[in-house]
């Protein structure tokens, strides 16, 4: 089956601050340690009650290991693509599966609930990251309604912002917020009253207010990242943090402002001649009101393509799409 076809829409992109001044290069993550997990693809990271780390794997498989990494248990088989993972208060996983919606998953039995897999009458497309509110809705991704997660690169090109934040909440599904560029990580203020949202392909994160005076407007909180960023989890000290897989490629923003013809004949190429992700690995802090606070990255020549990340009792965990294990790191000041 071939690859669908893109519409692209023109789009002028910000010039690239690069890796300089508060992106300059650094050396933070080089000394990772790394929990190999028995598959590839540890795209998000989270962690159960107990201590226990717990992942989706490339083939479905949920996966849950101790905190030294030694034993290791398949808990769960979506059939599907799991992305990202959050703890419910009880326990349960929430999951992210590109393939098959929204999922609600008992770690213990192995028991799967698909909470969401359809929306207005048409399926979910890429449901991609969550984040849990304290009310016990669930504010998620559905990072395109044009391209699922094989093509993905496709809606990067083609730049229909068609992705959405949707919330869950007593089986009833309501649109926070659309017209999104590859819609993707998704984190809450601690008290709730706004959500963070990743747009992958406008290279920021918008905010959008859940209650209060401005409840449903929607802003621009961090722009003009030099990377493309994932997903999104809140640290316990209000932190939001951001997996950053690849830093951005200048041939793409080269063709987004050019006439659409330009990225139809990329898009026709075989892969291997279309832009790469840039081997690194990548991740940010912010605070509440969108001041970068932490820069931290690594050389790649270990682990790369960092596409989940998870502050814990002093520890960051690192997820990635592409791996073969789960890393982390003693949190650094």
């Amino acid at each position: 089956m071939g690859k669908p076809a893109i519409e692209p829409r023109t789009w002028a992109p910000p010039r690239s601050p690069g890796r300089r001044g508060p992106w300059r290069q650094n050396a933070a993550l080089a000394g990772l340690e790394l929990l190999p997990i028995p598959g590839s693809g540890p795209e998000d990271v989270a962690i159960l009650p107990d201590g226990d780390i717990v992942t989706g794997l490339a083939d479905g498989r949920i996966c849950r290991l101790t905190p030294d990494g030694r034993r290791i248990e398949i808990v769960a088989d979506t059939g599907g693509r799991p992305l990202g993972i959050e703890v419910r208060d009880d326990g349960q996983l929430v999951v992210c599966d590109a393939a098959r919606g929204l999922l609600l998953v008992d770690p213990t039995s192995g028991a799967i609930e698909v909470l969401v897999d359809r929306f207005d009458g048409r399926p979910l497309c890429f449901t991609n990251n969550a984040a849990i509110h304290p009310d016990a809705s669930i504010l998620f991704s559905d990072s395109s309604q044009r391209f699922g997660i094989e093509p993905f690169k496709g809606d990067l090109l083609e730049h229909s912002e068609t992705g959405r934040l949707l919330r869950w909440r007593d089986g009833e599904v309501e649109v926070v917020a659309e017209g999104l560029a590859f819609a993707n990580g998704v984190a809450l203020s601690h008290d709730g009253d706004a959500a963070w949202v990743a747009e992958t392909g406008a290279y920021r994160i918008s905010r959008v207010w859940l209650a209060g005076e401005r409840v449903g407007q929607r802003e621009v909180i961090v722009d003009n990242l030099p990377a493309f960023p994932d997903n999104l989890s809140t640290g316990p000290d209000g932190t939001v943090w951001v997996a950053l897989p690849s830093t951005r490629d200048a041939a793409l923003d080269l063709l987004l402002p050019r006439p659409p013809a330009l990225r139809k004949a990329v898009w026709a190429l075989p892969d291997a001649l279309q832009p790469q992700a840039k081997r690194l690995t990548f991740v940010a802090g912010f605070s509440p009101d969108g001041a970068l606070t932490h820069n931290l990255q690594g050389p790649g020549d270990r682990f790369h393509y960092v596409t989940g990340v998870r502050a814990h009792e002093g520890m960051l965990y690192l997820g990635s799409l592409v791996e073969t294990a789960i890393a982390r790191i003693p949190l650094p000041a």
